[in-house]
């Protein structure tokens, strides 16, 4: 056996050997390092629409205030002695959307209010009360935000259910809203949940990829957690072991580093391989016909570097 791991020239032949697991050798090449930064885990490759946040609309459970005007007094809100205090209008009390979308204006019934901006339920309620109150008008304002909420849990200071910003706010924004990432930035990650489908991405990459920090949206789930990134170092290095990457990033040479570099008595320095799995279309992409062979989601490769 060995003492310092396998010989290059059998980690060269080894993906022939029938008793063993077939593994794909690609050559580490700047064109290798673009399709693995290309394919690298990216929250904006999952959710790919780039327009702003929507507009805020009323949904069931919401707490709306209602206040209507009138032209004069006398009218069907304000009484002819209505003098005796400024303004020629009422505020309703009070009230939440109900299961069935709707808020209950007296004299005006019924009027919908999911799914409605503030502007399209005043128009609502001016409509309804026409033939009814002196030239009605009508000022409706959200007053308990339920149904346009984004959650965030996880490793964050406070994890919470935070009410939807009409003026938008990107994964970095609602994440300092929850009082910020409790872990070290390189050891965290972050999980957007939309519409069922999921997209994660280091939390380093918001700051350094401005593509991943896109715009969130009602409803949506945002899941702040701590994955410490390790690699394994083994053969002919100063140290055999399991390292932290103490960092988002790590290039094969800090690697080698921290793993105490190359025994000079024992190591080949032409020969240093990375072995990891990626996704099939990734292996594809490499031109990895041998791991393509083999079933399952991940394809197992040997990246080398000579």
């Amino acid at each position: 056996m060995p003492t310092s791991g396998p010989a290059s020239s059998y980690v060269r032949a080894g993906q022939s050997d029938p008793e063993s697991v077939h593994y794909a050798l690609v050559r580490l090449t700047a064109d290798t390092e673009r399709v693995l930064v290309r394919n690298s885990r990216r929250i904006d490759r999952v959710f790919t629409d780039r327009r702003g946040p929507p507009e805020i609309r009323f949904g069931i459970g919401d707490t709306v205030s209602v206040t209507l005007f009138e032209s004069m007094a006398g009218g069907l809100f304000t009484p002819t002695e209505a003098g005796t205090r400024q303004g020629n209008y009422v505020t309703l009390p009070n009230q939440a959307v109900n299961y069935k979308g709707n808020i209950t204006v007296p004299y005006g019934g019924s009027i919908r209010a999911a799914g409605r901006t503030p502007e399209e339920v005043q128009n609502a309620i001016v409509k309804s009360l026409q033939d009814r109150a002196i030239e009605p008008q009508a000022v409706v304002a959200l007053v308990d935000q339920k149904a346009t909420s984004i959650s965030v849990l996880g490793e964050v200071g406070t994890p919470a259910r935070l009410p939807a910003s009409a003026s938008g706010e990107r994964l970095l924004d609602i994440i300092t809203r929850a009082g910020g990432p409790k872990n070290p930035g390189f050891d965290t990650w972050v999980t957007l949940e939309r519409d069922g489908r999921q997209g994660t991405a280091p939390f380093g990459s918001l700051l350094s990829q401005p593509a991943n920090n896109i715009f969130v949206r009602p409803q949506d789930t945002v899941y702040v957690f701590t994955q410490p990134q390790t690699f394994l170092a083994m053969g002919a290095s100063g140290q055999q072991g399991q390292f932290s990457f103490g960092a988002w990033r790590l290039t094969l040479a800090e690697a080698m580093a921290k793993a105490g570099g190359l025994k000079d008595d024992h190591a080949d320095p032409g020969s240093v391989f990375i072995y990891r799995g990626e996704p099939r279309e990734v292996a594809k992409q490499l031109s990895a016909s041998t791991a393509l062979a083999i079933a399952g989601p991940l394809s197992p490769l040997s990246i080398f570097s000579i």
